[in-house]
């Protein structure tokens, strides 16, 4: 089975982590598997041509002045591979991807939808290329994979046609999940964290969306009750080089209360220095640090967004978004219980993660769609 995936950037983001997670669950599969970035190869687009994946950027510009010449390229690149299903990821890829495959001749198409909903602080042009895939949606895909239910109500509410689409959560490889304690202890020796210091973290790129604005506050709150807590951010753009953040910190006297490690790829190794995980997300679909935070049984406080209260179940803290009091109750409650029941509540997530939520049945979800695009049953 051929598999032609779009997708609008490879950087190391949720979509594409997961698409990562998806071809690597069956290496048999990687003869068969094209992915075409509609901007730049980005990180996993690079571990991906290392594996033997067949990857093309396009290089669309920002400004989008190029999209004709996007467009025309793709017709040609799905006639080349001839694909026996074309999977997009995201709006933008939804939208020329699926209209690049009706004009190459193909209608094996997968939309792929991978947030709960847009805000108001989304570009008008994000917002304008979701109302019009809304439109097309009865047109183009044959199914739409949602990455929520919470994601696939909302759209349905938005325009798209409920009839095509279809819930399938992210999957993870557990097998990469685990750290040593020589590796927990000299990344904590390395943001100079005592062995008494609680340290609340996150992990998410620097976004309105990933609500850190909101951790601050909380953190603020947190601080004032709790002087040996310290906080851990890790992520895109969390860095000292980022103005708008360190302001925040500035403001609430925090600078020597947070390690900002930007961008790594022992996401594991970091999540194993954190005692708490605390995700203030504004909007999600399924969120990935929270589900891997869970995976490495840290005790857990989120908002109530997306698919959360899915993948928590009763083993978290779950409170309303953007609201930094409710956020920092949910931490000095995890705060109060002792270092053992902590752990417990992070290994009763563990398990329940595990039980759940495998890249082997997401893999075999994915294929089961492609399986029922291809022959109609």
């Amino acid at each position: 089975m051929k598999i032609l995936h779009i997708i609008v950037c490879l950087e190391a983001d949720g979509a594409e982590t997961m698409l990562k997670r998806l071809i690597e669950a069956d290496p048999a599969s990687i003869p068969d598997t094209m992915v075409v970035s509609l901007t730049t190869l980005g990180v996993i687009g690079e571990v991906l041509r290392k594996q033997g994946v067949a990857v093309y950027p396009l290089n669309l510009s920002p400004s989008g002045f190029n999209i004709p010449r996007i467009l025309w390229q793709l017709v040609k690149c799905i006639r080349r591979y001839q694909p026996d299903v074309v999977q997009t990821w995201m709006y933008h890829a939804d939208f020329l991807g699926g209209l690049a495959a009706k004009l190459a001749g193909y209608h094996n198409i997968v939309w792929g939808i991978r947030r709960t909903a847009l805000t108001a602080k989304d570009p008008k042009k994000t917002v304008l290329i979701m109302k019009m895939c809304a439109l097309l949606s009865r047109l183009i895909p044959k199914k739409i994979i949602c990455v929520a239910e919470a994601a696939r109500v909302a759209h349905s509410k938005a325009g798209y046609d409920e009839a095509r689409m279809v819930v399938i959560s992210n999957g993870f490889n557990f097998s990469q999940f685990t750290v040593t304690d020589e590796q927990r202890a000299a990344l904590r020796s390395a943001c100079q964290f005592a062995d008494t210091d609680i340290v609340i973290g996150n992990v998410g790129r620097f976004h309105a969306d990933k609500g850190q604005d909101n951790f601050v506050k909380a953190a603020a709150l947190v601080a004032q009750q709790y002087p040996a807590v310290k906080f851990l951010l890790v992520g895109r753009g969390c860095e000292a080089d980022n103005a708008t953040l360190m302001a925040w910190l500035n403001d609430n006297g925090l600078q020597e209360r947070f390690v900002l490690l930007g961008e790594r790829r022992d996401v594991p190794v970091c999540l194993a220095a954190m005692d708490i995980y605390c995700m203030p997300s504004r909007t999600e679909g399924f969120p990935n640090g929270l589900a891997e935070a869970l995976a490495m049984a840290l005790p857990c406080v989120a908002t109530h967004v997306g698919d959360t209260a899915v993948l928590v179940g009763d083993t978290g803290v779950l409170v309303p978004p953007q609201d930094e009091q409710a956020l920092a109750d949910g931490l000095l409650g995890l705060l109060a219980l002792s270092a053992e029941q902590r752990q417990q509540q992070g290994q009763r997530a563990k398990e329940r993660v595990f039980a759940e939520f495998g890249i082997e049945k997401a893999r075999a979800r994915f294929d089961s769609v492609y399986q029922e695009v291809i022959t109609g049953k």
